[in-house]
């Protein structure tokens, strides 16, 4: 009698064990998703992606290994894939000169490739306070530049922009509430808990509303601008895949295919 017991208990475990793992195959071979969603602020839509780098690899790129400036969302998956990897989510990670180069401060897999501008100078970089988003072995950070300088983070990947959005939960001194200088803007947060917030408008925004949701809607205190008029986002599971003018450097969450 217990030898058919064990028998029952052995036959209804194998059982199970293969209708798991037949639940489980077709998610095995699917690709990595990021966590963007679409939302609205206020009458403007926007879409806000959230990783956490202890777990979700982030990097910026900005040359292929022949040189080449990626300059498309297209270039960067199709080199990324070559490599075994998957290009989960994407957008514009810098503001760039004409021959693409980031401005300011730029580090890309450890090697730095721009130095840091801590002088006020015209248009939206220069707007005191700027800051420096850094990825480093530590987590992720938004930092008023010359604090940074002050205080250098060991960053594996960094891009410097301007202006800062959110300090400590403080708006811009500059922002204006009623201006009317309305773009499509795109910019980074860092949360209390280290998890990084991506954030791109649908609808055209000022600095003081674009910096409010940052702070209010998406809960960051330290949040950076990165740009406007190109700004650009690659989110496959929402259908997105933006083309437009060759880009400089990019943001890019990837993972093995």
């Amino acid at each position: 009698m217990m030898i058919r017991r064990r028998r029952i208990d052995r036959a209804r475990t194998l059982l199970v064990s293969c209708l798991m793992a037949l639940f489980l195959a077709p998610l095995a071979g699917q690709p990595a998703r990021a966590a963007c969603s679409d939302a609205t602020f206020e009458g403007v839509g926007y879409t806000a992606c959230v990783f956490h780098p202890e777990t979700d690899d982030l990097r910026i790129y900005h040359r292929a290994p022949d040189g080449a400036v990626y300059g498309q969302f297209s270039a960067l998956r199709n080199d990324l894939a070559a490599q075994g990897l998957e290009m989960v989510a994407a957008m514009n990670g810098a503001m760039y000169h004409e021959d693409r180069r980031a401005v300011g401060y730029y580090v890309e897999d450890g090697e730095r490739k721009g130095a840091l501008v801590t002088s006020a100078s015209p248009g939206n970089f220069g707007l005191l306070p700027n800051g420096v988003f850094c990825l480093s072995p530590d987590g992720a950070a938004v930092v008023e530049t010359r604090a940074f300088a002050a205080a250098p983070l060991p960053c594996t990947y960094a891009v410097q922009s301007g202006p800062l959005l959110v300090e400590d939960g403080a708006l811009h001194p500059r922002f204006l509430p009623n201006s009317n200088s309305r773009f499509i803007r795109n910019g980074v947060g860092v949360r209390p808990d280290g998890s990084v917030v991506w954030a791109i408008t649908a609808d055209r925004i000022n600095f003081h509303g674009f910096a409010r949701l940052m702070r209010d809607a998406l809960g960051t205190p330290d949040a950076l601008y990165i740009d406007g008029k190109v700004s650009r986002l690659w989110a496959p599971e929402l259908g997105r895949a933006d083309i437009g003018f060759s880009m400089g450097p990019i943001m890019a969450v990837v993972a093995p295919r």
